[in-house]
Parts: structure tokens; sequence; C-alpha cells
């Protein structure tokens, strides 16, 4: 896979002081991939002059994350100049955080920023963070930037949130999310996996990186559909998700979406190739949306797709912006999920004249 410089830098800086990271530094306009050497030094150059001006160690302490054009190198006089004016202002209020979440976006046509609290044993954590995507979202992450801060005293945690979204089907090169935690909370260390504490904090985080990658989704280039993959008794998680992301990746079912049409056997022949060994007559499937339910397809044979009544209801779901996709498969008990977005004619618009 082609990994941008910063993705290569951030790499290995993590692996050599990972715990020791207190800052994170974004560009927009510019992916810095495919650039050989001179992208790996500019990297380098720009985290030892951000790390400088807030008082950090010149290398260790800060990641960069860049998205936009690849094959184009950083222009540095202006990265330089940007980095001295953000170190001159040092601010926490929401709009400062709204003008972080606003000057990453490149086709995102809204901001995307969350925050959230939440109490463990009596004790109140809080969580913020900002995501950018519209295109070129699949895993593993998609061309995603998120960062999520938390005062929580905490190591490790994510699998079941941003890399369980896509648009289009295509990973970038600059796919990053950062997860910082800064102990601010004055609560002890949560380090052991297996604690109540942990699975709790987890939980939280997930809940909060989902509504992120959610909205991810929601912004998708040209999406009118937001479609939220649920699937039902399977043997395993890796299972689950294969046969979502078979789904969510099928242009017949993304553009049958988009153009409002209850094509069942779309669905059905992707759960089929999805590589999972499935057995026909356990599988069922339902279309849904916050007030309607239709069977289309249960133990292996159409189901509610034959009267007027049942194609109305269909078309009815359909013709809403956020639409469940539910696939029983009957192999277990395990469940997966997955959000994806329809295939419209303005991502292509978008997409043709990119660079």
């Amino acid at each position: 896979m082609f990994a941008a410089a910063p993705v290569l830098v951030g790499r290995e800086d993590i692996k050599t002081s990972g715990d020791a990271m207190r800052a994170v530094l974004v560009n927009a306009g510019c992916a810095n991939a495919c650039t050989g050497a001179q992208g790996i030094a500019d990297t380098r150059t720009a985290i030892a002059k951000a790390a400088a001006g807030l008082g950090l160690k010149s290398t260790g302490s800060t990641l960069m994350l860049s998205t936009g054009v690849i094959g184009v190198p950083l222009k540095m006089d202006r990265i330089k100049k940007g980095i001295d004016s953000l170190s001159a202002s040092s601010a926490a209020s929401h709009e400062d955080w709204l003008a972080a979440a606003t000057a990453i976006m490149t086709t995102d046509t809204f901001p995307k920023l969350r925050s959230k609290e939440f109490s463990m044993h009596g004790k109140a954590y809080r969580i913020a963070g900002w995501s950018k995507g519209a295109g070129m979202i699949h895993p593993n992450m998609a061309t995603m930037l998120a960062g999520i801060f938390t005062d929580a005293a905490v190591s490790k945690p994510l699998e079941r949130s941003f890399n369980a979204i896509s648009v289009d089907g295509d990973t970038s090169t600059n796919d990053t999310l950062v997860v910082l935690a800064n102990g601010a909370a004055g609560t002890k260390l949560i380090d052991n996996v297996n604690s109540n504490e942990f699975a709790q904090f987890q939980d939280n985080l997930t809940e909060f990186a989902a509504e992120l990658a959610g909205l991810v989704v929601r912004d998708g280039e040209g999406a009118t559909k937001f479609l939220d993959i649920q699937i039902e008794n399977a043997r395993t998680f890796e299972e689950g998700k294969a046969v979502a992301t078979a789904i969510a990746k099928s242009p017949l079912v993304k553009t049958a979406m988009f153009g409002q049409d209850a094509n069942w056997g779309r669905i059905v022949c992707a759960v089929g190739y999805s590589g999972v060994d499935i057995e026909p007559t356990k599988v069922n499937l339902w279309m849904e949306s916050k007030n309607e339910i239709v069977h289309l397809f249960k133990d292996g044979a159409p189901y509610q797709v034959f009267d007027q009544a049942d194609k109305d209801k269909a078309k009815r779901i359909l013709t809403g912006e956020d639409i469940v996709i539910r696939v029983d498969l009957g192999l277990g008990k395990v469940k997966a999920q997955m959000f994806t977005c329809d295939l419209s004619f303005d991502y292509v618009k978008i997409n043709i004249d990119y660079t």
C-alpha cells in the first residue's frame, strides 16, 4: 500500500515515543503522498517547527496529518506561515474547535465536530473530536482524518467505527485516526483491558467515534442516502463485517438506493459473494425506516415483494434519507454493522475534475 509521508513518519514516531505525543498538526489541500524523500523531509521540518512553537520536543511529540491532492509536494512557505500563526494563539473555545474542523475540509460540505461528557464510578470524563472526509472513504480507514481527545488517563483502544464506514470503496494514502488521552481528569490510569473501567471507557469511545464516522458518511460526495448495514447472527465479527462490507461496496446496491429501487436481489447477491460460507435457506433480509419495515427475503426466498402494498411500503422507505438494510445470516449470534451511502450523479461530477 502507498502510504503518505506523514503516515510513514507518524508510524515511526509512535513506535519510538507514542506515549509522548502531545500535539497534532493538520494541513488540507496537499496530501504529501508519493512525494519521496522530499515529502519525508518536509514532514519532519513541519513537525519540528510546530513542536518548537509549542515548547515541545522536536521529534516524538507531534503528529502531522495531511489531506488533499496526491503527488504534489507541500508548499513549505505556506506551512511555516500557518504554523507561526497557530503558535501565536492558544485557545480552546468551541469556536476554535469549530475553526479547526472547518480548516481541514476538502470536498466536505460541513465541518464534523462532536463533544460529550460521561461518568464512570462517580468520575466525570470529557471527549471532544473532529473528523474530515467525504470521498475515498473505505476501510482501512478512509481519506479520512480524525482526532479524538479525552481527559481520561487510558492506554490503548478502534475497529468498529471508522473501520466500518464506506462511501466509494476507495482507501486513501493518508488515512489517520489519532486518539490522545492527557489524564487531566485526575483519575487513575485505566490500563487493564480486562477491567470494567476499560470496557466502559471503550464503549463510550467507540460510540463517540461512531458518531464522528457517521458524519463522514452523511457527507459522502454526492450522497443523498445514509445506509445503515446491520448484520445479525453471524458466526464471528469478522464474517459479519465481511458481509456488511460486500453490501456497502456494491455499486449496484448503492445505485439502487439512489434510484429508490428496492432491488433486494443485488443485496442478496452481495451476501453470497462476500466470501463467507452462507447457508442460503437461513438468510433473511429487511429494509427499514424509522416508521416502517418490509421483510423482502425470508429463509432463502422472496417474501414481501409481490403485493402492491408491500411495494408501496418499500418505496416509501427508500424515499427517506436514513435507511436500514438488515440481514440475518442465521449462522451464529454475532452482530456487525457498517455505514455507507448511495452513489449518485453528483459523485461522478465531483470526481471527474478533482485535481
